[in-house]
């Protein structure tokens, strides 16, 4: 059995608006091995990145975590100071955001950045902090590395710029490290080739990764289990492959027959009807039941999560392959 690195239980993040209470994350729960990789995939406003925003504390007002547990190697950081927390982000946790160019500063070159967040948790001498920096730099794919640390980000591509991003996360081999979409906006071929060398990483250094994206298929390609979110819920989670093919929430489902890859040629795209609802006025019950076609008065009450053989799914009328055959 692999040994735990992330708990999660009953996670909720609420934001306290003028209009009402946003519930943003309501339950959320799931635990994360050593070297493990989860995707957690769903449309726009599902609460993806305000769930990897909530396990690094990062967070602004008016929004707060107000319930829930997130053990990371046993320490619960949810009681844990601004300054205890801030000493494990970037050592025991870290994030790699979606868009590099905003989170790179164009002023500092990439050593000079790389230095002080290596600064930001031990103290190495210049010579010992630029080895380790090109090293890094090398084990994302980046050519060349030790005459790059005095390159500028604008000198890097997008997919570059990625990496270099990739390279900081990983500077103090940190035991989890959350990704908020960061292939979404590199060409199919850069996006492999990112996919493939994270997959390889977390394999060679133990590194948990959490993989938050829209795309179902780009994270069913690295990761090993699969939680989909939907209205700030997680209503199903288990292994990829399982889950791809063999899906028991409608939602999910819906988003594995909206694949491109599984339409015939030339027949339109399957699409899931209607639009995500705003989280500051959701229907009573299941979330999910004005869209959903298998819906009855019962889905007025919130379903409990079904567990069974290692998977879990939040529904009253679950998906089976005997209805996809029949259908």
């Amino acid at each position: 059995m692999s040994e735990t690195v992330l708990s999660v239980k009953n996670l909720r993040t609420h934001f306290f608006t003028r209009a009402g209470v946003l519930k943003a994350v309501d339950g959320v729960s799931f635990d994360l091995a050593k070297g493990e990789i989860m995707g957690l995939v769903g449309e726009s406003g599902s609460g993806k990145t305000v769930t990897g925003f909530s396990l690094l504390g990062l967070v602004d007002a008016p929004g707060r975590i107000v319930e829930g547990s997130i053990k990371l190697n046993g320490t619960e950081l949810t009681t844990l100071s601004d300054v205890a927390l801030r000493s494990r982000r970037g050592r025991e946790i870290s994030m790699i955001f979606q868009d590099p160019i905003a989170t790179l500063n164009p002023m500092l070159t990439i050593g000079q950045q790389m230095k002080l967040a290596i600064d930001a948790h031990e103290r190495l001498g210049n010579r010992a902090a630029e080895i380790r920096a090109a090293e890094l730099l090398t084990q994302v794919g980046i050519p060349s590395a030790a005459a790059r640390l005095r390159a500028y980000p604008h000198e890097f591509s997008g997919g570059m710029r990625q990496r270099v991003a990739i390279a900081i996360a990983l500077l103090h081999r940190p035991s989890v490290i959350v990704a908020d979409e960061p292939t979404t906006a590199l060409d199919v071929s850069i996006q492999a080739q990112i996919l493939f060398q994270m997959r390889d990483l977390a394999r060679e250094t133990g590194t948990a990764m959490i993989w938050i994206s829209h795309d179902l298929a780009v994270v069913s390609s690295l990761a090993s289990k699969l939680a989909v979110m939907y209205a700030g819920r997680i209503v199903e989670q288990g292994q990829t492959a399982t889950l791809l093919r063999d899906p028991r929430h409608p939602y999910t489902a819906g988003l594995i027959a909206s694949l491109p890859a599984t339409a015939k040629p030339g027949a339109p795209l399957t699409q899931i009807r209607g639009t995500t609802p705003s989280l500051l006025s959701l229907p009573p019950g299941c979330a999910f039941a004005p869209r959903c076609d298998r819906a009855t008065d019962r889905c007025s009450t919130e379903p409990n999560m079904t567990v069974q053989d290692s998977r879990g799914w939040r529904c009253f009328y679950p998906v089976s392959q005997r209805d996809e055959v029949s259908a």
